[in-house]
């Protein structure tokens, strides 16, 4: 396929990707070889004409009266997201959270190994999570370098986190996934996802309230 720049796909697209790739795979497991626009975008969450919008900007797939190939369609999804070769993770921050990432088992089949693991307390550098020694966060270079990390996931506390990214992002890495209670400043280069669990909470608690006005009225 062609290669494809950040630019060529809206990030609301890239971001419903890896939806569509879910489905597919869970097509592909119960022996389906054709799905249409309407089943692969009811198993993803969407509407028929955001699918075929968002697939648009990938190429032209799927035949009229006839569906999509979901193989194809689904080798064509894991080539556009990068993921035709394997990323190497280090994940920072080995507390509870950390732990649950690490032992996290969905890894490989989405293209991804944990390379490394890293603390800063002396209680948690070498001891072993999920198969791995924790290393310890003052060797952060060497190890990205020496293990070939090209994504870092940071679960360490929000006070630090700013810190540990400067040092990850000086170490060469420029994919960051921060569960971290903060917001990361960054260069401009370095693409950051944050998972703000609690935050998502909070907007699920403004839409319960919400409903609960309405339904005393």
């Amino acid at each position: 396929m062609a290669e494809l720049s950040e630019n060529a796909v809206p990030a609301a697209t890239v971001g419903r990707l890896p939806y569509y790739l879910r489905a597919l795979r869970d097509l592909a497991d119960e022996g389906v070889a054709l799905t249409s626009s309407s089943e692969l975008a009811e198993r993803s969450g969407v509407g028929s004409a955001q699918l075929r919008k968002d697939l648009s900007f990938l190429g032209s797939f799927g035949t009229r009266g006839v569906g999509y190939d979901v193989q194809s369609l689904a080798d064509y999804i894991k080539a556009a997201l990068g993921l035709e070769s394997e990323h190497r993770l280090a994940i920072v921050g080995i507390g509870n959270l950390g732990h649950a990432l690490a032992n996290y088992s969905g890894y490989t089949q989405r293209g991804f190994q944990v390379a490394a693991l890293l603390d800063a307390s002396p209680e948690v550098v070498g001891t072993e999570v999920a198969g791995l020694r924790v290393d310890d966060i003052g060797d952060l270079s060497a190890v990205i370098a020496e293990r070939r990390v090209s994504m870092v996931v940071l679960a360490t506390p929000g006070g630090v986190a700013q810190g540990v990214a400067e040092e990850v992002v000086a170490a060469g890495v420029r994919e960051i996934l921060n569960f971290a209670p903060t917001a990361l400043q960054v260069p401009d280069d370095v693409v950051v996802r944050s998972v703000d669990v609690g935050g998502e909470l909070q907007i699920l608690a403004f839409h319960a309230a919400a409903r609960a006005a309405v339904a005393e009225d």
